[in-house]
């Protein structure tokens, strides 16, 4: 949006009422002897000095004659379609040669549209940053400035201009200005212009505070080995000092880790300052970071912190496992300098290796012990069987014999 658009009326009047809010004025460039022009237009230099009716002459500093195409009118040199080789000193002098005037002439670029981003370390204060989308060779200002979006009836009889104020520039961090005090829940217009000699540009952006919230890495990373624990790792951090200590407005983190050989990273997320890591690789280097974000999930997590890198400690087994085989290492290497024969045996069997072996046994010996066991079992039942059919005649027999004998003699 430059000056020569239709509705400059407009910004202008914005533009003035933000100023005048916010007791601020265009800059005054206090460059004497020096004039600006916009490169591919027609620049004029006038001399101020000379007379109607007299000649005038034009000189450039540095050259033998004026540039190509150049004229004088009524004691002006106009410049036509103005390149950046034009730039330069020129003076213009009497018909006697008496020096009348002398300009120095620095072209450019109107400013274009700034890019303007911004975000909010905390729940209490949100800062802007800028860049230029023009490169205009001119030395550039800006003039940053918010107003609230929605207004209560008290904050409308205090402040009559709309609650514009200003969003304040550090000289330390150029193109950065924040906005102290603002309120969480609101929301705001951020209006950041850019002004050079020949014009002005600016970029209006509305601002929530939930969505632009982005806490600072969080502090104070620590990871240690956990003693007799070869696969976790305990890790620890603060919050950032910038966010402030209040039980509403809380943070929840995210972690990752990854050994220092590995590509791919685990994560995990906690509302804790700590956490143990339980599927670390023995042995192994790993590196850890963490990020924050709010507790509801407003707004975006932070940036990563900085690198912390602790080991676990090694596994019992094959710390054992490993001074076993260097020992026999270093046995059969006394055994080959020495040249002479060793009447013991080396015993070189990994221990994991003899535990295979005794797990092997075990499961042979308890499916031997089982199969006796059913043998057994079948054996008994086949026995009881054949009892019980020879028991059954000699009853029935007993039985045929009382039923064929009269019933007297049966009494």
């Amino acid at each position: 949006m430059h000056s020569s658009i239709p509705s400059l009326g407009r910004v202008m009047v914005f533009l003035a009422a933000a100023l005048a809010s916010a007791s601020f004025a265009i800059p005054d460039w206090g460059e004497e002897g020096v004039q600006y022009g916009q490169l591919g237009t027609d620049v004029t230099l006038p001399c101020p000095g000379a007379r109607a009716s007299s000649a005038v002459r034009w000189r450039r500093a540095g050259a033998a004659a004026l540039p190509e195409g150049s004229v004088i009118q009524q004691g002006s040199l106009v410049l036509p379609s103005a390149s950046p080789a034009l730039g330069g000193t020129y003076s213009c002098h009497g018909e006697d040669g008496s020096l009348l005037h002398s300009v120095s002439l620095r072209l450019g670029h109107l400013p274009g549209v700034p890019f303007v981003s911004c975000r909010a370390s905390d729940y209490e204060n949100f800062s802007c940053s800028w860049t230029s989308s023009v490169e205009t060779f001119l030395p550039t200002r800006y003039i940053t400035t918010y107003r609230k979006k929605s207004l209560t009836g008290e904050e409308k009889r205090r402040n009559k201009n709309g609650h514009v104020g200003l969003c304040l520039q550090d000289p330390s961090r150029p193109g950065t200005c924040t906005v102290h005090r603002s309120e969480f829940w609101s929301s705001y217009r951020l209006n950041i212009t850019e002004v050079n000699p020949l014009g002005f540009s600016y970029r209006l952006l509305d601002v929530t505070m939930q969505a632009i919230i982005k806490p600072d890495p969080p502090e104070g990373l620590v990871v240690e080995p956990v003693p007799l624990a070869p696969r976790r790792l305990h890790v620890s951090w603060k919050y950032p000092s910038s966010w402030p200590k209040e039980p509403h407005f809380q943070l929840r983190f995210r972690l990752q880790y990854r050994p220092v050989i590995h590509r791919s990273w685990s994560v995990v997320e906690t509302v804790n300052l700590s956490e143990v890591i339980t599927d670390a690789f023995a042995g192994l280097e790993h590196v850890v970071q963490v990020s924050a974000k709010d507790f509801l999930d407003a707004g975006n997590w932070s940036e990563w912190s900085a690198e912390a890198r602790a080991t676990p400690v090694r596994d019992l087994v094959s710390t054992a496992s490993e001074e076993t085989t260097t020992d026999a290492r270093l046995e059969s290497l006394a055994e080959e300098s020495s040249q002479a024969p060793n009447p013991e045996p080396i015993n070189g069997s990994d221990p994991l290796e003899k535990t295979a072996v005794l797990v092997s046994l075990g499961i042979f010996a308890f499916f031997i012990l089982a199969a006796v066991l059913v043998i057994t079992i079948l054996i008994w039942l086949r026995v009881r069987k054949h009892g019980k059919d020879k028991t059954k005649p000699s009853f029935l027999v007993a039985a045929t014999h009382l039923k064929a004998l009269p019933k007297a003699q049966i009494l």
